[in-house]
């Protein structure tokens, strides 16, 4: 094959006149070009690792301190306070130095010594400027004169033009609340789910915690919290991701999905060209660090470090762990294909594929008549089943040989690509069906089509249609999410596509075209990957997923109601699931931390006594209009309460896990803990981030969002993304096996509920008001 001798640097032959060395040039020349990248790349990251490390002052900035340090002493003042003397006196006893030389070395070590010291100083204050999180509690829209202060004092220790791990060093440590607060708020928040006896009997329990153990736990936590960056990061993404046994797979992973009604192109190929193109994109700017950091008002940071994962990057199983796999380069990508696996380069000259190359490359795995070996076509269902027999499988028969080859070409890849046979998305003469099976498709797939253990998998349909399947370990759906809207937006506004379809731009002559991954799959082995499918596919089967788009209203109609969108809907919600299931349950809805360094999420307990009150004076015809809105209005105002303290570290589930591993390790049992722990979250949502595409300039490129599996067999998942001011896309999830659960009723539910409170205020299309 043309591209074999294109890899081979050099040939040579034994012939009776000796050794007949034939070097290949062409190879040889991709060899440096490839060497000039790495050591390019090496520079630009030893670069930005100094811009980084002395923030928020500059490189620079060194030398303008010197020189007026210097100046100062030319001009025969001393502005040390006497400590150049001492270092002059200090390099003196070598007798090296001439006085001319001592004084500038002298002058030059304080003006360096002074850099540093201001540059500490600076983070400090920064750091503690940042600690403060009084305007998280003001009214929304009004900030008090103190808060603008403070605001402009943030932005003067903030330095110019910040990279995307600039604040790292800045952020504020993540604090523990007091125990005693944390059961409060936990009490407080099961008051409306349990009767009076259950309350009485766990508020005992809570209190005794709160006097005897919990202190003796809290000091161990404490001194985790002074030590780690983070007191709840790495035990989180330990205990409640990696040392999971259970299929990730539907209980893990979550999905994105494409535009709702727009699909550029319906050419699959050119179409995976322009999206694979464009997260390498992200990739490059990713590694030079020209990803702005997030920033509440634009001067607040939020914590970057989840973005240091999201490629080269996969979950290892393990026995009685998992571990993240991250390696800080990767020059190719693994594409699936109706059961075969390839390994595609993306790099030539040096460069990046074009996506009229990479475009090339996939149409040739399309075109590709081969069959799968055997064991290759199912073997990714060895992600989706059990962990422990796809780590002992892992240790068997992936250790050695084209098999460890394989599998490390698979693990070490950027990310890994589906070309799906099937056709996905929204179609307008059966809305409801499309959905859901896109949704489905994208959340498991046949259990076999996805490397469900890469940080993600792109998945491009046969339409044109893609979409992202993500391990949730490595970062939180807000970091993925950032990812998916840049690709997006790269995607259609920026690369574009010819008016037939296809990629722009001409493919280059030379580049090497996809090659198999070989693998030798014993019959003992495929036995194991069966055995793996046999647990994921009932366990997608069981899926009952109802995706749909609310446009009856949006952000704007709830903005006239002078509440949060998110306080409107998480009420729609709690509504929705009481008239649904006839009882009040316990409420997950996931917020971030990334105020702090290291951050990751919190729970809003969003059922709570106010919101209760509210929900059954809806359903209660003798309720006055008027208090119908007072209760929404006090349930929406504790809501947000709840949201920012859980924002700023407040929160109770962290602290209250984090309190029960630190009694495990010292063996102590805790009866509290223990309930606290197995109470189950049986409605669990989650908002995702909101859509920046200008909706105006770009109409029809509305987001779909993304969702999840359910988290309890007798419960639902919700995700939802508001886009722009008329449009809610939801996502609901549960299980067929339990019959107390549907999601297309609880997506009945839902609709009404929102237009019942839209008309509660008297702010329809009919009204008024």
């Amino acid at each position: 094959m043309a591209e074999a001798h294109q890899a081979v640097a050099f040939q040579f032959t034994v012939t009776p006149d000796g050794i007949d060395l034939r070097m290949s040039h062409e190879a040889l020349r991709q060899i440096y070009l490839s060497g000039l990248y790495s050591w390019k790349k090496k520079f630009i990251r030893f670069k930005n690792g100094i811009i980084t490390g002395v923030y928020p002052a500059s490189p620079s900035s060194w030398l303008i301190v010197v020189v007026g340090v210097m100046s100062t002493m030319y001009a025969k003042i001393d502005p040390s306070l006497g400590l150049i003397a001492k270092i002059n006196r200090t390099l003196d006893v070598t007798g090296y130095m001439s006085n001319q030389t001592q004084n500038i070395v002298s002058g030059v070590l304080f003006g360096t010594g002074l850099w540093v010291a201001l540059i500490f100083s600076m983070r400090y204050t920064l750091k503690m400027l940042l600690s403060y999180h009084g305007w998280m509690f003001a009214e929304h829209g009004k900030l008090s004169t103190g808060t603008k202060i403070w605001m402009t004092l943030v932005k003067l220790f903030s330095g110019r033009k910040p990279m995307l791990y600039s604040f790292q060093t800045s952020l504020p440590r993540l604090p523990v609340p007091s125990v005693k607060d944390t059961v409060n708020r936990y009490l407080e928040s099961v008051h409306p789910l349990m009767n009076d006896e259950q309350f009485k009997r766990m508020e005992a329990l809570g209190k005794d915690f709160a006097i005897n153990l919990g202190p003796k736990l809290q000091w161990y936590l404490k001194l985790k919290s002074w030590w780690a960056a983070n007191y709840v990061s790495d035990w989180w993404e330990e205990y409640i991701y990696l040392r999971g046994r259970g299929p990730i797979m539907v209980n893990s992973n979550y999905f994105a999905m494409d535009f709702l009604y727009f699909t550029p192109t319906s050419v699959q190929a050119a179409r995976a060209g322009n999206a694979i193109h464009a997260i390498l994109l992200y990739r490059r700017k990713l590694d030079r660090q020209q990803i702005q950091p997030l920033m509440i008002y634009n001067v607040i940071p939020m914590c970057s470090s989840q973005y240091e994962r999201m490629f080269n990057t996969s979950r290892i199983p393990g026995i009685e762990t998992d571990t993240i796999q991250h390696i800080k380069d990767s020059k190719h990508i693994i594409v699936y294909h109706k059961g075969c696996f390839y390994k595609v380069w993306l790099y030539y000259d040096g460069r990046l594929l074009k996506p009229r190359e990479i475009e090339q490359q996939m149409q040739w795995i399309l075109d590709d008549k081969s069959k799968p070996q055997p064991g290759e076509e199912k073997l990714a269902a060895l992600t989706a089943g059990d962990r422990v027999p796809w780590a002992k499988a892992r240790q068997t028969y992936f250790a050695r040989g084209k098999n460890k080859q394989s599998l490390d070409a698979v693990e070490k890849a950027a990310f890994f690509v589906t070309l799906d046979d099937t056709a996905q998305g929204y179609r307008e003469e059966d809305p409801v069906a499309t959905m859901d099976t896109y949704a489905k498709s994208l959340l498991h797939g046949k259990c076999y089509d996805r490397w469900f253990d890469k940080s993600f998998t792109l998945i491009v349909f046969k339409n044109g249609k893609m979409g992202l399947n993500t391990e949730h370990s490595w970062a939180d759906a807000p970091i993925v999410g950032h990812l998916w809207e840049n690709v997006m937006f790269s995607d259609c506004l920026e690369l574009g596509y010819t008016e037939d379809g296809h990629c722009k731009g001409e493919s280059s002559s030379g580049i090497l075209m996809p090659s198999r991954l070989q693998w030798e799959i014993p019959e003992e082995c495929q036995e194991v990957i069966e055995r793996s499918l046999a647990v994921a596919r009932p366990l997608a089967d069981d899926v009952d997923f109802h995706s749909f788009p609310f446009d009856t209203f949006g952000k704007g109609l709830m903005k006239k109601a002078k509440t949060s969108p998110d306080a409107f809907v998480q009420l729609a919600l709690q509504l929705a699931h009481y008239r649904d299931m006839g009882k009040f349950c316990l409420t997950y809805e996931a917020s971030m931390t990334r105020l702090f360094k290291e951050g990751r999420t919190e729970t809003v307990r969003s059922c709570t006594t106010q919101s209760c009150k509210f929900v059954q004076a809806m359903d209660d015809p003798s309720e006055t209009l008027e208090k119908k809105v007072a209760l929404f209005k006090a349930a929406a105002t504790h809501h947000q309460l709840l949201y920012r303290l859980a924002m700023t570290g407040n929160g109770i589930d962290r602290h209250l896990f984090c309190l029960y591993v630190v009694s495990k390790y010292l063996a102590v049992e805790s009866p509290f803990l223990k309930e606290v722990l197995s109470e189950p979250w049986r409605l669990s949502t989650s908002q995702t981030p909101q859509q920046h595409i200008d909706l105006n300039k770009n109409p029809g490129m509305e987001s779909s969002g993304g969702g999840f599996g359910p988290v309890a067999d007798d419960g639902y998942g919700v995700s939802y993304i508001i886009v722009g001011d008329n449009l809610i896309n939801f996502h609901v999830s549960s299980k067929y096996s339990c019959p107390e659960t549907n999601s297309h009723r609880f997506g009945k539910n839902i609709k009404q509920a929102l237009c019942d409170i839209r008309d509660m205020f008297g702010i329809g299309k009919n009204s008024t008001k």
